[in-house]
């Protein structure tokens, strides 16, 4: 067991590491960055999504379609069923607070949480957008096009009084993921 490992094992409890922030602001990256050095699972919403559209011939992405909803409901209940199992968890995805709040209800009490909130120039995400749209097949599951379309929207951080932290992921992580993971396994 990793030094990181055995903090969170010490905590007696199960630990749910929140990554969110907007689209293209590098959660994906840090959440697995995260999960392979505690040794944990990643729960990541739009790859639920993807795999859903593997089974869904003709799907068709739009924002708020059907699957984008299914994958809401999906993705806690996964979350539910890791945390009652004792797991320590990350859970990455873009929801915003109104849609975290009313997922994390049940949660709250199966485990200790820590947010970290990605963040990165809107002109750095549109960028990554366009570059994952190109290169990325599987993003056909998500309506990234539109979002390149429109000037992004501002993102209502989630609102909850537990310990959070900021991470740029302009270039890299800042601050670094040894300082990430100490603020994860930290009490």
């Amino acid at each position: 067991m990793t030094g990181s490992s055995a903090s969170l094992a010490a905590m007696g409890r199960p630990t749910l590491i929140l990554v969110t922030g907007p689209p293209g602001s590098g959660k994906t990256t840090l959440a697995h960055a995260v999960a392979d050095t505690l040794g944990c699972p990643a729960v990541c919403r739009d790859e639920i999504k993807e795999g859903m559209v593997a089974a869904a011939p003709g799907f068709v992405a739009a924002p708020d379609d059907p699957l984008t909803r299914r994958t809401f409901g999906v993705f806690f209940a996964v979350l539910e069923l890791l945390l009652r199992a004792e797991v320590t968890t990350v859970a990455e995805a873009a929801f915003q607070d109104q849609r975290w709040q009313t997922g994390l209800r049940s949660l709250l009490a199966l485990a200790d949480l820590r947010v970290i909130r990605c963040r990165v120039d809107d002109d750095v995400a549109a960028a990554r957008l366009r570059s994952r749209l190109c290169r990325e097949v599987r993003r056909a599951a998500h309506a990234d096009r539109d979002q390149l379309d429109a000037p992004p929207a501002p993102f209502a951080w989630l609102a909850l009084d537990v310990p959070s932290l900021d991470v740029d992921t302009s270039a890299g992580f800042e601050p670094a993921l040894d300082r990430v993971l100490t603020f994860v396994t930290g009490p």
